[in-house]
């Protein structure tokens, strides 16, 4: 192995079918999908397990029976127990991140082709104790008398006996997601009618796509515990999505004055998807024709304070940058729709001057999205997002619809908690 400097391709990717929270793998762990995926995909790319060096992968909401869930998918996956494995994770962006090590290895002539992915199951999410009762049981297995043991529960109430399910608001600014989209709403002025609009053309474009197809050779068939009967499609997806039903729904996070509810926000999610990412020249030798390549990547922070999830309007001028290009040669863009208002929230901070001139030092505004270019197979919003999948499910949609249409160049890109955003441009061809 050596440096390169040459493309990246990505030769496929693959994904599970994306299931509501406590539903058809209630029963199965995030390790399980993941390694289901890869197994397929490395099937299917009819590659020789052997030629694989290294497996990124990721979970945001990390399981304590597997902490390192990228060596468990390689076992689950089929692969020889001597590739390299480790996980990554960079909460909503984490398969990004995934992609991005996978990238700078074999760049960097650490590896030569390597799977990059993520699983997440929230219908499996780990449940702790409340911190006194845990400081109680560290005192209590301290002690050496029944009387001591006794001693360190003195205070415990009964609900610090109840079990805490994984945190969803922020430490750093106290918000939790929904609440940040409510403040961005708010702030940005993005009224309830275009949250609805946007959720509802969400829904039409995804049922679309299932009907027409082109889902079938992105999402495999699964056959979960405890039925095993197959999984073939999401379930998440309004295929009678009406408009006017979405106004009846109440808002969540600001009961009163909000705008942000249910139907135009992403729906807690399970599943899985990988990608097989290899230098041009390694998948020309070994005979494939690439889905397509990445350009560039990037990645920006923000005061989580300020609007946690406005990442994508600094990571999308950084990766446009790293790749010569401006946001008008992009054919196709893939914006991961944690919510109607922050997808909103970002497309008009890129077409605002303001907006480039106060955060971004620029004299003109990044660009206009033209929205028959944005999400045109759905998103998040209808697909789901299962929190480490999403990243490397956008890739391989984004790369089919850029095939099926004969466009030439795309753009994902993703908010993630902590003020985090993501984004990577890819060429087919």
């Amino acid at each position: 192995m050596s440096e390169t400097t040459e493309r990246i391709a990505v030769v496929t990717g693959l994904r599970t079918p994306f299931q509501k929270i406590g539903g058809a793998y209630l029963a199965s762990s995030p390790r399980q999908l993941g390694g289901w995926v890869v197994k397929e995909m490395v099937e299917r790319s009819n590659i020789s397990p052997e030629l694989i060096d290294q497996l990124v992968y990721g979970q945001v909401v990390s399981s304590p029976e597997a902490p390192n869930i990228a060596r468990e998918v390689v076992i689950g996956g089929g692969l020889p127990v001597s590739v390299d494995a480790y996980s990554v994770s960079r909460a909503c962006a984490t398969a990004y991140q995934a992609c991005v090590n996978v990238i700078q290895n074999i760049r960097a002539g650490q590896c030569r082709i390597g799977i990059a992915g993520g699983a997440d199951n929230i219908s499996d999410a780990p449940l702790t104790i409340g911190k006194t009762l845990s400081r109680s049981l560290v005192t209590a297995s301290k002690s050496r008398s029944f009387g001591g043991k006794l001693a360190a529960f003195k205070g415990a109430r009964f609900v610090d006996l109840m079990p805490k399910a994984p945190a969803i608001k922020e430490p750093s600014s106290n918000y939790t997601m929904g609440e940040a989209a409510e403040k961005m709403a708010k702030e940005n002025g993005i009224p309830r009618d275009e949250q609805d609009a946007f959720a509802h053309r969400s829904h039409k474009n995804a049922a679309n796509a299932w009907q027409q197809g082109w889902f079938d050779n992105q999402v495999i068939d699964v056959f979960p515990a405890p039925k095993f009967k197959a999984v073939s499609k999401d379930n998440l997806f309004r295929s009678d999505s009406e408009l006017d039903k979405y106004q009846h729904l109440k808002p969540v996070f600001d009961r009163r004055h909000g705008s942000v509810t249910a139907g135009n926000s992403s729906p807690l999610t399970d599943g899985a998807s990988a990608v097989l990412l290899m230098p041009e020249s390694v998948a020309k030798a070994l005979g494939y024709s690439p889905l397509g390549y990445i350009c560039s990547y990037a990645f920006h922070a923000i005061d989580p304070d300020w609007q946690m999830l406005m990442g994508p309007a600094f990571a999308i001028p950084k990766a446009l940058e790293y790749a010569g290009m401006k946001l008008s040669d992009i054919d196709l863009i893939d914006m991961h729709e944690a919510f109607a208002a922050q997808v909103l929230s970002n497309v008009q901070a890129l077409e605002s001057r303001e907006f480039a001139k106060t955060h971004l030092n620029r004299i003109s505004a990044v660009g206009k999205i033209d929205m028959d270019r944005l999400n045109i197979t759905g998103s998040s919003i209808s697909l789901g997002h299962p929190f480490a999948a999403t990243g490397t499910r956008q890739l391989t949609q984004l790369l089919h619809d850029l095939h099926r249409t004969n466009k030439t160049t795309g753009l994902i890109s993703a908010c993630a908690a902590g003020g985090l955003g993501a984004a990577m441009i890819v060429e087919v061809a």
